[in-house]
């Protein structure tokens, strides 16, 4: 027996205390999907949108509840975790108009009967979710593949278990046939049981190295369809934009929202050599200094809360400093805030100009500058990572961003907005370590069910006339 918890990043209080679920349990709980499939696949597709408007019944009366629960699990302000609350209710209507839209059924007449397409669900679906949007995140994987026909085995975060066991009660409370969705709990040895218990689809949204690792798993096992959502260095570039302090709002939503704990944050900022560059970072680190980080429930509000734990912190600021080490110039120091636990941290800016730095994805308040001497030489920098989530541009001449968009090389790719604006009703999701091209969000029909094409007539004919080459 394996116990864990999860702890508040922002008082340090145990929220959650349970048992993580053994190989014979996880097992236990695809075997359930398993049996449950054929009949939540054969429903008529009315039952199942009845049983996901059901599941969004429950979130509306319990979604104080469950801000609540995102607020305790990750210290997440509960002005944010409040729309996560609302993104997850939703995430059905738009569920149901994305797999009419992307993966329906149509038919057209031919000389013979009549073609028609059609979707399947491909069976039992594993949902691993993170921590940073414990609820919204694995939902969005989870609704769609319910519309779909598939059943799921869905292991929270072993930060986030207490959302994990809100979205339980609530698809419990739905009403939803036995084995339709299970709810598995644990860490890394929980996940792995489930990866391995004869699963038909991952559905996973988290770090670069993890999807990798599911990559190398399945590559052998092509019967397993992936949809990985992973991270980025993601750049923002600002060029031409005469207004040094409405650039420093954009930048610091994308940089520094949510502690920058989005995987759509910017990591990258891009300007120009000189003053005009000089005035930008300056109003960004003016901005940066009047953000105020807090418990969740501070009055007044905060602006963000801490990193998802101390330990998360700690690793933070190591790499922070192995970059400072290397020649990366101080613009803004980072470092733990006063009077509050270790898993708050300072936003950072610091000069990466000319410096050989890692190309990976700092999960905290830090942004990187780098100075380039023209605006192909941004798109240039901009591109040089091998992720490819988000990007954004910043600028007053509208001929820069025809420009850019055509070149820019990303899944989210934004202008005169913050990089981490997305939306539920388009897709999200990116190239090369930043996804496997199965974008999400709309998107996520495409990989809840594969399509079916057939040709087909109600009756036997004989069609001796179309064989070429008969004596």
């Amino acid at each position: 027996m394996t116990l864990f918890k999860s702890t508040d990043p922002a008082t340090e209080a145990t929220n959650w205390e349970g048992e993580a679920a053994s190989p014979v349990q996880v097992q236990a709980a695809v075997d359930a999907a398993r049996a449950a499939f054929p009949a939540w696949a054969d429903a008529p597709r009315a039952d199942r949108i009845d049983a996901v408007k059901r599941y969004q019944a429950v979130l509306k009366d319990r979604a104080p509840q469950i801000a609540e629960a995102i607020a305790r699990e990750t210290g997440k302000p509960l002005w944010e975790t409040k729309t996560e609350a609302a993104a997850m209710i939703g995430k059905v209507d738009i569920s149901i108009r994305a797999y009419d839209e992307r993966t329906g059924e149509r038919t057209s007449d031919t000389a013979f009967g009549r073609a028609t397409l059609r979707h399947r669900p491909h069976g039992v679906a594993a949902v691993l979710g993170p921590f940073n949007f414990p609820g919204h995140l694995p939902n969005g994987h989870i609704v769609p593949a319910l519309l779909a026909g598939d059943t799921v085995v869905f292991k929270p975060s072993e930060e986030t278990p207490l959302v994990g066991q809100v979205m339980a009660e609530a698809f419990a409370a739905a009403d939803l046939p036995t084995g339709v969705v299970n709810v598995v709990q644990g860490g890394r040895e929980t996940g792995a049981a489930l990866l391995d218990a004869g699963i038909d689809a991952l559905m996973f949204t988290g770090s670069g190295a993890a999807g990798a690792h599911f990559r190398r798993k399945f590559a052998d096992d092509p019967h397993v369809i992936l949809a990985l959502e992973l991270g980025g260095n993601n750049p923002l570039v600002v060029w031409d934009a005469a207004d040094a302090q409405a650039v420093a709002g954009i930048a610091v939503q994308s940089a520094f929202i949510t502690t920058g704990q989005r995987c759509s944050c910017a990591r990258r900022l891009i300007v120009p050599e000189g003053p005009q560059g000089d005035a930008i970072i300056e109003a960004i680190a003016a901005l940066s200094d009047r953000l105020v980080f807090g418990p969740w429930d501070s009055d007044p509000e905060p602006y963000a809360g801490p990193l998802i734990s101390a330990r998360a912190a700690e690793a933070a600021l190591k790499a922070l400093q192995e970059r400072i080490d290397a020649g990366a110039k101080v613009i803004r120091p980072s470092g733990p805030v006063a009077n509050l636990p270790g898993a708050f941290v300072k936003p950072a800016i610091i000069d990466v100009t000319g410096i050989d730095v890692p190309d990976e994805e700092m999960f905290a308040p830090f942004l990187s500058v780098v100075r380039v001497p023209s605006f192909d030489a941004a798109i240039q920098a901009a591109n040089a990572t091998r992720y490819g989530l988000s990007a954004g541009l910043v600028s007053d001449d509208p001929a820069n961003w025809d420009h850019f968009i055509r070149r820019i090389r990303a899944g989210v790719v934004n202008f005169n907005r913050p990089t981490t604006g997305a939306a539920g009703d388009m897709p999200f999701g990116g190239l090369g370590a930043s996804g496997n091209h199965r974008p999400s969000a709309y998107y996520a029909a495409d990989y809840c069910a594969y399509p079916v094409a057939s040709f087909e007539a109600d009756a036997v004919a004989n069609i001796e006339g179309e064989i070429k080459g008969l004596q």
